[in-house]
Parts: C-alpha cells; sequence; structure tokens
C-alpha cells in the first residue's frame, strides 16, 4: 500500500479510536491492607492529576486518608466500623453519640475535603448478630440527623449490602425479591429513608464470587446467548446487568423503583489459586470495562437504561496482607509505583513509554482484541492515535519521537515494514 494512502486510513482510524473513548468519570475502593503503598497524600494527588477516577471509598474514618484529599476535587465516602452502630441506634444517647462521632471524625476535615457519603458499616446482614442487624437503620437515622445538626448537610448517608439481601431464585431479574422478612420489616422502610434524604441504596455486586465455568462468558461480558427473562422479553447476556435489574425489581415490588441505586464495589482479580478458570489480567480487564459501560457510561442496564449508577471499582491496590483465598490480594488496578496493572482508560494525560517490539493490548478502539507492536513514546491521550498510527495491520518500525509529531513520525522515518507477528 502507498504510505500516503497508509497515512489517511491510519489517521481517520486513529481520529476514531480517540472519539471513541470518552474520558471516563468513576469512583474506586482505597483499602491499605498491605505492606507496601504509597502514602495516602501522594495517592490523592495522582488520582486527583493523573487520573479521570473523582470519587474514593474508604473503609474507615482513617484522619491520615480523610486529610490527604482535602483541597482535591476528589469526593469521598468514609465509613463507619459495623461495631459503632449499635450505640448510635439507642434511642435516648444514639443522637449524641452520632454527633460526637461526627465532630471527631468528619467536622475537622469537611469542607476542606469533599466527603459525600457516610457509610453505615458494611454488608451488616451478612451477619448472625441479630442486635447489629436491628441496629442498621436507626443508626442510620441518627447519623443523618446528627450531620443536619453539625452542619453537614452535603453528606448522605447509607450503607454497602451484599447481593445476598435478595431471596434464591432463578437468576431471572423479574423474579427476583427481597428475603422473607427484609422485604416487609426492613427495607420498606430503609427504602424510605433513602428516597427521604437522597441518599442512594448501596449494593455489591460481584459476578465473580457467581460465576462457573459455564457461565464465564455471561459474566465476563463477552459474546454468549443470554438469559431470557419471559415476564419482560428482554434477553440478558451480561450477569451485572442481570444482578443490578433483579435489585431494581425488588425495590419496585416494595413501591421504591425511583430511589437511586449505587454500586458500592465490584471487580474482578488478575490471580487466584492454582487451576482456578477464568481469573487472569484479561478477564480483569474485561469485566471491569463493561461494568464502565453499564454503570458510568450512561448505557444503563435492560430496565434501567440510559442511566448512570455512582460507582467504586475494587479495588485500587492490591493489598498483599489481606486474608483468605489468593484472589482477595488481587483486586488492584494500579501497582505500589501507580503503573496500571492493565489499562482501564482511566489515565488522563502523562508520559507513556512503549519500546520497540513491546506486544501491549488495545483496551479500548475500534480494533480492541488485536494486539500491535509499536515503536514511539507518546502521552497518554495520544495512545490510542499511537497504536493505530505505528503498528495497525504492518509491524512498522520507526524512531522514538516525542510528543510534537508522534503521531506520523513513526510512519515518516520509517526504516522498513513486515507482517505483524
Amino acid at each position: 500500500m502507498p504510505l500516503l494512502i497508509l497515512l489517511m486510513l491510519l489517521a481517520a482510524g486513529a481520529a476514531g479510536a480517540e472519539s471513541a473513548t470518552p474520558s471516563l468519570h468513576i469512583g474506586v475502593n482505597y483499602g491499605a491492607n498491605a505492606d507496601n503503598l504509597p502514602s495516602p497524600t501522594s495517592v490523592a494527588t495522582f488520582l486527583a492529576t493523573k487520573t479521570t477516577i473523582d470519587r474514593v471509598k474508604l473503609f474507615d474514618a482513617n484522619p491520615t486518608f480523610i486529610s490527604a484529599f482535602a483541597g482535591t476535587p476528589i469526593s469521598l465516602a468514609v465509613s463507619l466500623p459495623n461495631s459503632a452502630l449499635p450505640a448510635l441506634a439507642d434511642k435516648a444517647t444514639g443522637l449524641d453519640a452520632a454527633r460526637s462521632w461526627i465532630r471527631a471524625n468528619l467536622s475537622p476535615y469537611v469542607p476542606a475535603t469533599n466527603v459525600t457519603l457516610l457509610l453505615a458499616g458494611n454488608e451488616i446482614l451478612l451477619s448472625t448478630d441479630t442486635n447489629l442487624i436491628l441496629s442498621l437503620l436507626p443508626a442510620m437515622r441518627r447519623l443523618a440527623q446528627a450531620l443536619k445538626a453539625e452542619g453537614l448537610t452535603g453528606v448522605r448517608v447509607t450503607t454497602p449490602h451484599y447481593l445476598g439481601i435478595l431471596a434464591p431464585s432463578d437468576g431471572i431479574p423479574s423474579n427476583a425479591s427481597f428475603r422473607a422478612g427484609y422485604n416487609t420489616k426492613l427495607f420498606p422502610a430503609m427504602l424510605q429513608f433513602h428516597r427521604d434524604t437522597g441518599s442512594p441504596f448501596m449494593v455489591n455486586p460481584y459476578p465473580y464470587f457467581s460465576y462457573r465455568p459455564e457461565t464465564l462468558n455471561y459474566a465476563l461480558f463477552r459474546p454468549n446467548s443470554g438469559i431470557y427473562d419471559p415476564a419482560t422479553k428482554l434477553n440478558y447476556t451480561s450477569m451485572l446487568d442481570a444482578q443490578m435489574d433483579a435489585i431494581y425489581t425488588a425495590m419496585k415490588k416494595l413501591g421504591y423503583g425511583d430511589v437511586d441505586i449505587a454500586v458500592g464495589e465490584a471487580g474482578w482479580p488478575t490471580q487466584a489459586e492454582p487451576g482456578q478458570i477464568g481469573v487472569g489480567v484479561q478477564e480483569a480487564r474485561d469485566f471491569n470495562e463493561g461494568m464502565i459501560r453499564v454503570c458510568s457510561s450512561g448505557k444503563g442496564t435492560p430496565l434501567m437504561p440510559n442511566r448512570t449508577f455512582e460507582t467504586y471499582l475494587f479495588s485500587l491496590f492490591d493489598e498483599n496482607q489481606k486474608p483468605g483465598p489468593i484472589a482477595e490480594r488481587h483486586f488492584g488496578l494500579f501497582n505500589p509505583d501507580f503503573t496500571p496493572v492493565y489499562d482501564l482508560g482511566l489515565l488522563r494525560d502523562g508520559a507513556v513509554q512503549i519500546t520497540d517490539g513491546a506486544l501491549l493490548h488495545l483496551a479500548s478502539s475500534p480494533f480492541r482484541g488485536i494486539q500491535y507492536r509499536k515503536a514511539c513514546i507518546c502521552s497518554a491521550s495520544a495512545a490510542l492515535m499511537l497504536w493505530c498510527a505505528c503498528g495497525l495491520g504492518p509491524r512498522i518500525k520507526g524512531r522514538k519521537q516525542p510528543l510534537a509529531g508522534c503521531l506520523f513520525g513513526c510512519l515518516a522515518k520509517v526504516n522498513h515494514v513486515e507482517e505483524r507477528a
């Protein structure tokens, strides 16, 4: 192919790739159960200046972490421990206890740090402690009252739920409902609280913990025949879509389909036990790309189209001291040196070095799934264009170029062309 025609075709492909990759805004869970992580201040600076991540969820109220985000545009979700809830639920002293907690843990840092969510524990309904479960909603109410009394009206109260709040079913969304007992004694009042306060109903959908080898493609947004819902006449080819619509259906059956839904955490590990099928970098990338499309792009789900969901990917880093199976320590999106474990398109402009002959996978472009070889240096925002210009079809060897002129520099200084490996 003449070089001029090749240049024109590659430039067109590059423009298409760039326009097909809008800036993504999404949240991330920031756990710190590790001994090799960077300081909270450097993490906050990195997220605020180098990524499009615009919200962070913490699993506690560590003042070092909260203050690290002061002066940044990133919003925080801060968590109370499960053990704190019974004292807050007490009718006589709960409000005073809630105000004391807020004065100690939030007031010194807000508004310098943009705290927008206060999470009352985590997955309380997994507990076998009846007193703790009964404390949940009263504690949420006391916290909302205390925030108002302390003047922190921009902070909303919610609590993350595991997907087991749904009654066992056949996986068809229209058949979903909340568990017996919860559907009459807990969730109507809780959903009314969310409606009254404008806070989201937060769930932790995890297709990773539900998939089997035969449903892997369904869990990873890969091509599959799907699951047909005869009541709605919708075919689901994504487990996350089905899980989100199941939650929505259960809420709607109680009359609360208008309450916002937030995704507290969901992700996919890059490592697991030896021999486990369906775990790796490619699988993690496929799942998280699909989740971003569903939750943050405005695509929505079959029953909730054209809708976005406040979403927190799990997780920011691997946590090498976390107990449990190997997978629990390997959900991270970034390494401790801030290099991505895999590309989700979350980086802003920044130097990306690509060595001659390096093999990379395009995470998001018209040519997704194709591997290319390239030899250039460019900014992260030009990475997709560079892939198209320097590696589409044939393998083109060129000199390393600075940012200016890099798009065509690889082609303008061609040494020779050979078939892509």
